[in-house]
């Protein structure tokens, strides 16, 4: 009979941690660096692969499948996959293009394709059937990451001026907490003179009686 395997070894250490682990999270092998060689964590993740209780998603990349009753197994979030690649290179990411439109619920298209700006090296990541670019920017358009208004400034640059309506303006008035609407007078500067004027319509206090039109008119 095989021996069972030691309870420190890293086997059964990183199993351990994937079976605390909630559905749907995300690995690479650097998030066990801490219990011993690439080598020998390479070796535990594919016999948790072997066993179920991984799925490969692609080279260096694992998750602990989602299940639904009805669709079955699913595949991880967009934002469980850049958790983990934001934790292995300790970079930051900022989601652009439709991906932040749709984040801010400005558009109902879900991307196959989810583009990221990033402050590290650029790759493209393939998990399932999505597939994830960290693209390398400039540090003026990282300076508002993981800030609400990184996340505004890049949605409204994928709709573009003409597809910023006033009822765009007005359901983001009325999904974002005013506090957070109130910050991104802080940040006005990063974004393009063409779309300070509807930032400031986000940011402004008050009911809605006044409507987005203004900002809209003088754009």
């Amino acid at each position: 009979m095989p021996r069972a395997p030691s309870p420190n070894s890293i086997d059964t250490q990183l199993a351990r941690r994937v079976q605390r682990a909630t559905r749907g999270t995300v690995f690479t092998p650097a998030s066990f660096a801490s219990l011993g060689s690439r080598a020998a964590i390479d070796k535990a993740l594919q016999r948790l692969v072997a066993s179920g209780n991984l799925r490969r998603l692609s080279r260096g990349l694992y998750d602990k499948p989602r299940q639904d009753e009805l669709l079955g197994t699913l595949w991880p979030s967009v934002d469980a996959v850049v958790r983990a690649l934001a934790g292995k290179d300790r970079i930051r990411t900022q989601p652009t293009g439709a991906y932040a439109a749709n984040l801010l619920g400005l558009s109902e298209q879900v991307p196959a394709k989810v583009v990221l700006l990033t402050d590290g090296t650029a790759r493209s990541v393939q998990a399932g059937p999505l597939q994830i670019t960290l693209k390398r920017t400039t540090p003026r358009e990282m300076a508002a990451a993981g800030r609400l208004s990184g996340l505004v400034i890049q949605a409204l640059k994928a709709l573009g001026a003409k597809n910023i309506t006033p009822e765009r303006i007005r359901r983001l008035r009325q999904t974002l907490p005013a506090a957070e609407r109130a910050k991104l007078i802080q940040d006005i500067a990063l974004a393009p003179v063409w779309m300070q004027p509807f930032l400031r319509e986000l940011a402004r206090d008050g009911d809605e009686g006044a409507t987005a039109s203004q900002a809209v008119s003088s754009s």
